[in-house]
């Protein structure tokens, strides 16, 4: 199982605009730079997460971008919703995905149980939860 890189970009991003919460907000061209993703690639994360209700222009086109919310409320699930519909570690315990062996599965709950664990860890991770390991690790760029 992967994350897909818009996932993981958009935590990124997330991250950088989190780091100046009571700012006025984080330049696009300034997360590009630091966070060596490309503009045009940014310009789609931006946008699933202003779609999704995470962040917001401060002033309009051209001007920095802020969260909606405080850090310590926004969750790695919130992000990876921005992109993927949800988390799933394997197709057969997806329910979309028509098995023939579910009903006769003996190792289905074990599936099941992991992907319990992945969404459960997800959702109890918040941006503040990195910004504060960050700084216990010393990292100065997040």
């Amino acid at each position: 199982m992967k994350f897909s890189t818009k996932t993981r970009y958009g935590i990124r991003t997330m991250l950088e605009i989190a780091t100046s919460f009571d700012g006025d907000g984080v330049l696009q061209k300034d997360i590009s730079r630091k966070q060596q993703i490309s503009n045009k690639y940014l310009d789609q994360i931006i946008n699933n997460l202003k779609i999704a209700g995470l962040i917001i222009n401060v002033q309009g086109k051209k001007s920095g971008y802020r969260l909606t919310k405080e850090p310590s409320l926004i969750t790695m699930y919130d992000i990876h919703r921005a992109f993927d519909s949800g988390i799933c570690v394997i197709d057969c315990i997806d329910s979309h995905f028509n098995c023939k062996r579910q009903k006769n599965c003996q190792v289905r709950d074990f599936w099941s149980g992991l992907n319990s664990c992945v969404i459960d860890y997800f959702k109890s991770t918040t941006l503040q939860d990195l910004l504060n390991n960050a700084r216990v690790n010393g990292i100065a760029d997040i």
